[in-house]
């Protein structure tokens, strides 16, 4: 049975501060319920409100990728510098250990490897796994134009339907294939769908006009890095996605496969959270490097 408060003090119910309800701070997400705004600030820094993803999901679908050939190795190193970690179920289990308290956007599509038809893809992981595993965001591949365009739409909408129920966000990665052209246009129709569709983040590719993309899209969206570039183009491509309204860049062989990966992630992350220039930001590039 509880004791009784016999406290002698005062109570005071500071009737003179009103209690305060503020907005959330993230972009089109003010209207989401606890448990998922919660999952959405552990990737997203509340204070600059901006994200450092690291991405190394390349795996599930081009098999042991360049500098990831052992993840145990090369990623290990990079996890205290990540927001939030990008990358399969697999090798969250195998690798990844437990006590890591970064936050953990889970690949939940897959299908086809490279050898195939990339658009064919379906739900790759129920959404009780991901909550059994604690993930902050589940993500799915759409293909916009794609062969299998309305299939891919289909399996977001299903994680999105599961993720209302559990308070799980789904981040849509818009997908290019060879035969799409990666443009303003196509840029903003696929992350437009994909936002329309409940998506709670949009993962997509930094192209000219990029501040269109942005103003067309009501939920955050973070940039893919893609192809490996000179450390100083990389960090120009985020230095400028970030100013055109990228809430975060989700980088993967870009700092992996870096000459110097833990330096290239330190200075990623003076561009989005320090607001940083490319110049400042690339000489403390090249003065971690040569440490």
């Amino acid at each position: 049975m509880a004791e009784a408060d016999y406290s002698k003090k005062e109570k005071n119910y500071h009737t003179g501060i009103p209690q305060k309800s503020e907005a959330f701070f993230l972009k089109g997400s003010n209207a989401y319920d606890w448990g998922m705004k919660n999952r959405l600030a552990r990737i997203f820094n509340p204070k600059s409100g901006k994200t450092v993803m690291l991405a190394f999901d390349h795996g599930y679908f081009q098999g042991p990728t360049t500098g990831l050939e052992r993840v145990d190795v090369t990623i290990r190193p990079l996890i205290p510098y990540a927001d939030a970690l990008m990358l399969t179920r697999g090798i969250l289990r195998s690798v990844i250990e437990p006590s890591v308290t970064n936050s953990v956007v889970m690949r939940a599509s897959g299908g086809p490897s490279v050898l195939k038809e990339l658009s064919n893809e379906h739900i790759a992981v129920d959404m009780e796994d991901a909550l059994r595993m604690n993930v902050s965001a589940v993500a799915v591949q759409v293909f916009i134009g794609g062969e299998f365009e309305t299939q891919t739409v289909n399996n977001m909408t299903r994680l999105v339907d599961m993720g209302m129920r559990y308070g799980m966000p789904v981040l849509g990665v818009t997908a290019v294939g060879k035969e799409l052209t990666r443009d303003a246009r196509y840029i903003s129709l696929a992350s437009r769908i994909l936002a329309e569709l409940g998506a709670s983040i949009v993962k997509t590719y930094f192209v000219p006009d990029f501040e269109q993309v942005t103003a067309a899209c009501p939920v955050p969206i973070v940039i893919a890095g893609g192809k490996k570039l000179p450390e100083r183009e990389a960090l120009q491509m985020a230095r400028d996605a970030i100013d055109q309204g990228a809430s975060g860049v989700d980088m993967g062989r870009n700092i992996f496969q870096s000459d110097a990966p833990v330096a290239m992630i330190g200075a990623v992350r003076k561009v989005v959270h320090e607001k940083v220039g490319v110049k400042e930001a690339y000489e403390y590039y090249l003065d971690m490097k040569n440490k």
